[in-house]
């Protein structure tokens, strides 16, 4: 009896071609079960299908990117109006303190002028236009010209005179 025996070099090119064949099956296999979903698309339609979806998202960021910097822009206009109001109201009481300044200085030169009022120290302090006298005053007649000579000034609302008669 002879046996048939296949030589070694054909048995393990068939084992081979048959472990190739199983691989490829079972890899269509599962390439089909994981496009099931779109099973009836094409490769076109499955590609214009992501470029939608993509493009869809991008508007979506682009409207959200426009709302916030739409926002940014209203904050922004919001501060810029703060802070010209601010420096507006700086301005005011600078020009205010300024003017109140000037009207300091004008009275007391006003009263410098004046022979009785120059040897005595007369305090003058100006809020808002408002002249506040403090100090002596060597007769009454000399506490009466420092009032008139006060309200000569321009800018001058009203004046207190707090002057003391020395001596009183």
């Amino acid at each position: 009896m002879t046996k048939h025996t296949n030589p070694p070099a054909r048995t393990a090119g068939a084992r081979l071609g048959a472990v190739t064949a199983s691989c490829a099956i079972a890899s269509l296999s599962l390439l089909s079960a994981c496009d099931s979903a779109e099973s009836g698309k094409t490769v076109r339609q499955k590609l214009d299908t992501a470029v939608a979806k993509t493009e869809a998202k991008a508007e979506d960021i682009k409207d959200s990117a426009k709302a916030s910097i739409d926002s940014a822009g209203a904050a922004l206009r919001d501060g810029t109006e703060r802070a010209k109001d601010a420096a507006q109201q700086a301005a005011t009481s600078a020009s205010a303190n300024s003017e109140d300044a000037s009207i300091t200085a004008s009275v007391s030169a006003g009263l410098l002028k004046d022979p009785d009022l120059s040897a005595v120290k007369i305090n003058v302090d100006t809020v808002g236009g408002a002249v506040t006298l403090n100090g002596p005053a060597p007769s009454e007649a000399a506490r009466s010209r420092a009032s008139i000579i006060a309200m000569s000034v321009k800018g001058v609302s009203r004046v207190d005179n707090r002057l003391v008669l020395k001596g009183a």
